[in-house]
C-alpha cells in the first residue's frame, strides 16, 4: 500500500512539472520571431533605430551631412563657394580683367560704312589718291574681304606689300579688273614669302622691277618703281631686321642702296615712296618705345638709316602734318589682342620729294580697316596744275 501512494505522488510530481514547461513557467519556449540568447534570456527585439555601442538609439539619417564636431555641414551650393566661404561668382560670358573689366578682342572685320571714304574733311584740293597696304598675304587677306577696299577706296593706285603670291596664282578677286587694268606683280623665288603689287587705272610710262642688275634683294620681290607724267611711284617692302637681330646686317645692306635709288629718281621728278618700311622712326611711331629699342624695327640703326633717307630731300607726309600725334599706328602683332588695345608701331609711310610736300592735302592712316596685322594708309595730293 505504502508503495503505491509514493508511485502515485512522484507521478503527479512529474507531471505538473511538464505541464509547467508547456505552459511555460520554466524555460521559455522560443515563440514566434524571438530568439533565444546563449543564457535562455530573451533576445531583445531588433530596433527601427540603429543603435550606437554605448546602448543610445542611433540618430535618423540626416538631410544635412554633419561634420565631425557634430555640427550639420552646409547644404551644397549651387556655386562653388570661394575659400572664405562665400558663394563664387558665376562663369562669365565675357573673359574679364583683373578690374573686372571685359577684355577687348581683335577685330577681323570691316565695317565699310562706317569710313568717311570720301575725305570730306579735307580742307585742300586734291586730284590724285594713292592708297598703299601691307596685306600680309594677299590671298589670306582677299578672304577677309580686303578686296572691298578697292570699291570703297577707289583709289588712282593701290600699292601693295608682302603678297606671299605669285601673279598665277592672284585670288580670282583680283584679276581682270576693269577699274585697274594695269597691274604689275613681283614675287619672290621663295614661295609664299615677300612680294609686292601695284594695280593702275592709267598705265605707267615705265616700270621697274627691284634695283636691276641682278642685286640678291629683287630675289626676295621687294620693290617696284613705275613712271608717270609728273612723279614716280615707287613701292616697297623694306627687309625686316629680324628676331634677335639675325638679318639687320641684310637690312644695312639695303638701305643705302634704296637711299641711292630714290635720290636718282629725284634728279628726274618728284618721288613718291609708300609701303611697310619696317621702321619706327620716332618714340611717338610705337606704343612701347623703351622696351623696344634693341628689337627689329626700333635699333638705333634702322632709325640713323631713315633719318638720313629723310636727309637726302624727302619727307614723311603723316609725321609732317601730324607732328605731335600720339597713339596713331599702322601695325599690331596678333598676338594678345595689341590691335584691340592700339599697342601698335607706325612702320607704314607715304614719303614724298620735299618740293612736292606742298601739294599734300592729307595722309590717312585707315586704321579700321581690317584683314591684315597692318592697316591701309592713303596719300591725296594735287598734281596738275
Amino acid at each position: 500500500m505504502l508503495f503505491n501512494f509514493r508511485k502515485k505522488i512522484l507521478f503527479r510530481l512529474s507531471y505538473q512539472l511538464v505541464a509547467r514547461e508547456m505552459a511555460g513557467g520554466g524555460k521559455r519556449v522560443k515563440g514566434p520571431g524571438e530568439q533565444k540568447t546563449e543564457n535562455g534570456a530573451p533576445a531583445k527585439k531588433k530596433k527601427t533605430d540603429k543603435e550606437t555601442e554605448n546602448g543610445a538609439s542611433g540618430r535618423k539619417n540626416k538631410t544635412h551631412k554633419e561634420t565631425e564636431n557634430g555640427k550639420p555641414a552646409k547644404e551644397n551650393n549651387t556655386k562653388k563657394d570661394a575659400k572664405k566661404g562665400t558663394p563664387a561668382k558665376e562663369s562669365k560670358t565675357k573673359k574679364e580683367t583683373e578690374i573686372g573689366a571685359p577684355a577687348k578682342k581683335n577685330k577681323t572685320q570691316t565695317e565699310w560704312n562706317s569710313v568717311d571714304w570720301k575725305c570730306s574733311s579735307v580742307q585742300k584740293p586734291w586730284d590724285l589718291k594713292l592708297a598703299s597696304w601691307n596685306v600680309d598675304g594677299l590671298r589670306a587677306c582677299v578672304s577677309k574681304g580686303g578686296a572691298e577696299l578697292l570699291s570703297h577706296e577707289m583709289p588712282d593706285v593701290l600699292c601693295l606689300q608682302e603678297t606671299k603670291v605669285t601673279k598665277e596664282k592672284l585670288p580670282t578677286e583680283l584679276q581682270g579688273l576693269t577699274d585697274y587694268p594695269h597691274s604689275y606683280w613681283l614675287s619672290a623665288e621663295k614661295d609664299g614669302y615677300s612680294g609686292v603689287g601695284l594695280l593702275s587705272k592709267t598705265e605707267p610710262l615705265s616700270v621697274q622691277y627691284g634695283f636691276g642688275e641682278d642685286d640678291i634683294h629683287d630675289k626676295e620681290g621687294r620693290m617696284i618703281t613705275a613712271e608717270f607724267s609728273t612723279f614716280y611711284l615707287v613701292t616697297t617692302y623694306v627687309p625686316n631686321a629680324g628676331r634677335k637681330l639675325i638679318t639687320l646686317d641684310k637690312r644695312m645692306d639695303w638701305d643705302p642702296k634704296l637711299r641711292n635709288h630714290l635720290v636718282e629718281l629725284d634728279k628726274k621728278k618728284p618721288v613718291i615712296v609708300c609701303g611697310d618700311m619696317n621702321v619706327a622712326h620716332q618714340e611717338l611711331d610705337l606704343k612701347n618705345p623703351k622696351s623696344n629699342k634693341k628689337n627689329a624695327g626700333f635699333t638705333q640703326e634702322e632709325r640713323d638709316g631713315f633719318t638720313e633717307l629723310l636727309g637726302q630731300g624727302f619727307t614723311d607726309t603723316w609725321r609732317h602734318l601730324n607732328p605731335d600725334k600720339e597713339e596713331c599706328y599702322t601695325f599690331w602683332t596678333y598676338m594678345m589682342n595689341c590691335r584691340a588695345k592700339n599697342v601698335g608701331w607706325r612702320l607704314d609711310y607715304f614719303l614724298v620729294s620735299s618740293r612736292l610736300m606742298d601739294n599734300v592735302a592729307d595722309c590717312i592712316v585707315r586704321d579700321k580697316v581690317f584683314g591684315s596685322d597692318h592697316c591701309p594708309i592713303t596719300l591725296l595730293l594735287k598734281v596738275t596744275e
